[in-house]
């Protein structure tokens, strides 16, 4: 393969997919340190890969562009003018796929099998069969046809500086500048929740038992009355957070001990940035989408089976089964433990 191949990465989203699709910026970095590495993606996981060091520029997509033909031209335009040599689809369907083909890109590498999904086999013309079982493997596993070693896996989250200055501000007025837990009650699906009641539990005996606060983080009014809820009913135990861009949420969880959340961004974002993290999990698994490394706890009692659909509008009783005695241990052991993961990892600064 040239050294200087202009490269294009298509996941769009979510959050967290991304974040575990990064991985693959680094191992092409690492192999292919003057290639042009170019992704494309929605918002708002751009505000999080906008400071990567090895994304050169990034392709802003709109949502839902395949129905919207007045942004066509732009992004064909966008594509186009790299000239590129060859496309990743590590997201699997037909709007990812669709990127790649459009691009022009000879070359057009993606998942044959269960993730080769809607007409990415058709859209591909260089089809993977992975083996693993995780998205961050089965993503490194789409290199395989450039040679590229993906055995030294790095996310490489940046964190902002102003990002950071602000969360210590917080995190003084809150004196919290020793051990705090985070909490994160929300997920984009409500089959993945787990009940605001429980989370409130969890953080009064991790007080009473551990002698740490917990942080509880929000995104919108839904999770911000959620986290309202949680600190009600433990106003001695949490805090609820400020409300947070992704960057300053990155910054903040880079700070805390531990994470305790369902599987959604905030959970991956954590894990990226080196925090040990409890994911409570229903209608996904961990070993497919959970936080990546040794050094996270998952707690599963059920799993939910059928399509993603059917997931994402079934009633949450698979997360009902988690207790709270279930995650009281997992705090302890995560408390009790020096931190030990098999991730080299490393978290840039960044300017906003």
């Amino acid at each position: 393969m040239d050294e200087q191949p202009r490269i294009l990465i298509c996941r769009l989203s979510h959050i967290g997919d991304c974040i575990l699709t990064s991985p693959m910026v680094n191992a092409i970095r690492d192999r292919l340190p003057c290639a042009c590495i170019v992704w494309a993606v929605e918002a708002p996981s751009d505000q999080l890969l906008a400071l990567h060091p090895g994304i050169d520029r990034l392709i802003r997509v709109p949502k839902n562009w395949l129905k919207k033909p007045s942004c066509w031209g732009t992004l064909l335009g966008d594509l186009r003018q790299h000239r590129f040599d060859i496309a990743f689809d590590p997201q699997g369907i037909t709007k990812s796929a669709l990127l790649g083909w459009l691009s022009g890109a000879r070359r057009r590498v993606g998942a044959k099998g269960r993730w080769g999904r809607e007409l990415s086999v058709l859209l591909n013309n260089e089809l993977i069969e992975t083996n693993g079982s995780h998205l961050v493997d089965r993503s490194l596993e789409l290199l395989r046809p450039v040679e590229i070693p993906t055995h030294d896996i790095k996310f490489n989250l940046p964190i902002c500086v102003d990002s950071q200055q602000q969360v210590e501000q917080f995190l003084n007025r809150q004196s919290l500048e020793s051990d705090f837990m985070l909490i994160n009650p929300g997920a984009s699906w409500a089959s993945k929740r787990w009940e605001v009641e429980r989370f409130a539990s969890v953080a009064e005996a991790a007080w009473r038992q551990f002698a740490i606060r917990s942080v509880v983080t929000w995104a919108g009014s839904e999770e911000q009355e959620m986290a309202a809820t949680i600190h009600r009913l433990s106003p001695e135990s949490t805090v609820v957070a400020d409300k947070t861009s992704l960057r300053q949420l990155a910054a903040l969880c880079q700070k805390a001990t531990c994470f305790i959340g369902c599987d959604t961004g905030p959970l991956h974002i954590a894990a990226a940035v080196g925090t040990p993290c409890i994911g409570l999990y229903g209608t996904t698994r961990p070993e497919e989408s959970g936080a990546y490394g040794d050094q996270h706890i998952a707690i599963q009692k059920s799993y939910q089976a059928g399509s993603c659909r059917q997931r994402r509008t079934s009633e949450n009783t698979a997360m009902q089964l988690i207790q709270v005695a279930d995650v009281l241990p997992a705090i302890e052991q995560i408390l009790s433990q020096p931190i030990a993961t098999s991730l080299p990892m490393e978290y840039p600064q960044a300017g906003c």
